[in-house]
């Protein structure tokens, strides 16, 4: 916990007023020792409280004696003095000094909940900052979902279905073809997330005689969380049939046939 943190959490007061457990006034001793701050806070924690008491306590019986000192050396004449009964004098000192521990404990309960309330208020800040970080990222998922329905559900897309092959017959991917726009959406929700240290890599295949072309490799295979990866199919590609192979991360020149996940003709 930073200096300025421990100081807002009320304990020095508590510590103060003398309300700690043992363990805990050891751990503030501590913290004084290391901390000039936290003991500056302290000091001046402690002249705020004999302040405030020393405002709210009564007069004693030393300050009746100066008063009547002082009248005594300014009359010419001897007064009679009435003392006051020693009884009353002391409920009223016993009351007045145990209003000021009163008010100065009142003064530091305020303290504590006024600390405890402003954690409260930066708490509840923090979760209205992440629930507006999730409302936008909420939006951008559901804007950026409507765009790509509409693009795959264009009359001009050629969709292509993938099956899935020896290595992994569970498999399946599906390629949408724009020929217009020489543009491929591959959506490989249908295979298993790669080991570590691979990557599927989509191809492209013309088919006599067998010529493969790689047009990309998944990289952002786990992060993706829709699974649909946008990749460039040159015209010079002549696609009759798309592939999905595990490769090594980067990518290989020539596709690994043994790790061939799907397959589909156009």
């Amino acid at each position: 916990m930073e200096v300025k943190e421990y100081i807002a959490s009320g304990i020095l007061e508590l510590y103060v007023a003398g309300v700690l457990s043992e363990q805990e006034n050891q751990e503030v001793a501590d913290m004084v020792q290391k901390h000039p701050e936290i003991a500056d806070e302290v000091s001046e924690i402690e002249a705020a409280i004999l302040k405030l008491t020393a405002a709210t306590a009564p007069v004693t019986n030393s300050t009746f004696s100066t008063i009547k000192e002082e009248f005594g050396n300014l009359s010419s004449t001897k007064a009679k003095v009435i003392p006051l009964q020693k009884k009353s004098n002391n409920w009223l000192t016993y009351t007045g000094w145990a209003a000021a521990v009163l008010l100065t404990g009142g003064l530091i309960w305020t303290m504590v909940q006024n600390n405890n309330l402003n954690t409260q208020l930066k708490s509840v800040e923090l979760e209205k900052q992440q629930l507006e970080e999730q409302i936008y990222k909420s939006n951008t998922s559901l804007a950026e979902t409507k765009k790509l329905n509409k693009t795959l559900r264009d009359k001009d897309i050629l969709a292509i279905p993938l099956g899935g092959q020896t290595v992994s017959p569970y498999s399946y991917a599906k390629v949408y073809w724009n020929k217009n726009d020489n543009q491929v959406f591959v959506d490989v929700q249908g295979l298993p997330k790669p080991p570590a240290g691979k990557v599927y890599q989509v191809w492209s295949l013309k088919l006599n005689p067998l010529t493969p072309t790689s047009i990309g490799i998944l990289d952002q295979f786990n992060e993706d969380e829709n699974k649909v990866f946008a990749l460039a199919n040159g015209k010079e590609n002549e696609s009759e049939a798309f592939g999905i192979t595990l490769e090594p991360e980067g990518g290989s020149e020539t596709p690994t046939l043994e790790q061939l996940y799907t397959l589909g003709a156009v």
